[in-house]
């Protein structure tokens, strides 16, 4: 294998891991956007200035992808009734959007916004976000929870996808 190679393997690598980040980011934005009532453009300037790349007790946070953080938070924002409209159809009838924890909700609007209005593969969108899931709650359910409601969102929304 050829240094060019490694090289342009390692630049994917790293792009790929930034969107992941970025997803991580907008779910933390859109739940800090629904708690506090910020705006959303005081929290995304206060996440790309403080939060990407930040350094947290000797643990440094990975840099996000910038454009793809704010394509998310923005459709997430903007498409939030459809989005949210969806989430409720993907969930029993006894659990309500308004019912489910705040960061599944955040979850459930940053990927449906990129199920929604971004060019991402259902089965990516679907995969980084259940990863996004499994970071907020490592010894839950809710993962598995998440995994049902996006694919069910994925099949309304794009089922060409599959």
């Amino acid at each position: 294998m050829n240094a060019d190679k490694v090289t342009a393997d390692q630049k994917k690598a790293d792009k790929r891991q930034m969107k992941s980040a970025s997803r991580l980011y907008a779910v933390q934005a859109l739940f800090q956007m629904e708690a506090s009532g910020q705006t959303v453009e005081a929290v995304t300037k206060e996440f790309e200035t403080h939060r990407f790349g930040a350094i947290y007790d000797e643990d440094e946070m990975a840099e996000g992808d910038v454009g793809h953080f704010r394509a998310v938070v923005d459709h997430a924002v903007n498409l939030q009734a459809k989005i949210d409209q969806m989430t409720d159809r993907a969930l029993v009838a006894k659990w309500p959007i308004a019912r489910i924890d705040p960061v599944l909700r955040a979850l459930f609007r940053a990927a449906g916004a990129e199920l929604a209005a971004m060019p991402t593969p259902p089965r990516v969108a679907i995969t980084e976000y259940v990863d996004v899931a499994k970071a907020f709650f490592p010894d839950g359910k809710e993962p598995k929870f998440v995994n049902a409601v996006l694919d069910h969102m994925a099949h309304e929304i794009k089922p060409e996808g599959f």
